[in-house]
């Protein structure tokens, strides 16, 4: 199963002048840089929890229907079910009817359920599934303080020590612990 983002959000969690506020700076030199830091701290955040911060439109492809008639969303919070395609014999899409599908959004990560019977099977043997949905917390005002939090202590971080360069890939253990009680586990 692959996801693919189809929507980008829309804004960040932590605004420009929410982040120059925080770093203390004054002038609008760094504006861009800032601004670049800022989307990099939130995919960061949202890699390491499996979780959209703000909300997003994602592409989910399968090659087949599983047989439990339940898909696991690979982005969380799973919001809502968008559109369904199913690729026919000549390659083209068909749309299918979102009521055969059932979002579980209160489970992380978020489950598709779906009616087996009343799918229509793809004609291509790869990627004749194709599933958007909407992922995210919604607006920034909706993202848990501690992700804020985190992305703030990122951004501080690299722009601190912009162009020197990391010795790991470790994520600081302070901002470990803030976001570790999101991250969305697979088993």
């Amino acid at each position: 199963m692959a996801a693919i983002l189809i929507e980008a959000p829309a804004s960040e969690p932590l605004s420009l002048s929410e982040a120059k506020n925080y770093l203390r700076v004054a002038h609008d030199t760094d504006d861009a840089l800032i601004g670049s830091m800022i989307s990099a701290a939130r995919v960061q955040v949202e890699s390491r929890t499996r979780r959209a911060l703000i909300t997003q439109t994602w592409r989910i492809v399968l090659d087949r229907w599983p047989v439990s008639a339940t898909i696991v969303s690979p982005v969380s919070p799973l919001r809502e079910i968008a559109g369904v395609r199913v690729r026919d014999a000549a390659g083209e899409p068909q749309e299918l009817d979102t009521d055969i599908f059932f979002a579980k959004t209160a489970s992380a990560p978020g489950l598709i359920a779906f009616d087996a019977g009343r799918v229509t099977h793809p004609s291509a043997a790869v990627a004749g599934i194709e599933i958007d949905i909407e992922a995210g917390y919604g607006a920034a005002s909706d993202v848990p303080a501690p992700l804020v939090q985190a992305i703030r202590l990122l951004l501080a971080r690299a722009y601190e020590y912009r162009g020197q360069g990391e010795k790991d890939d470790a994520m600081p253990s302070g901002i470990a612990e803030l976001i570790a009680p999101f991250r969305v586990v697979s088993l």
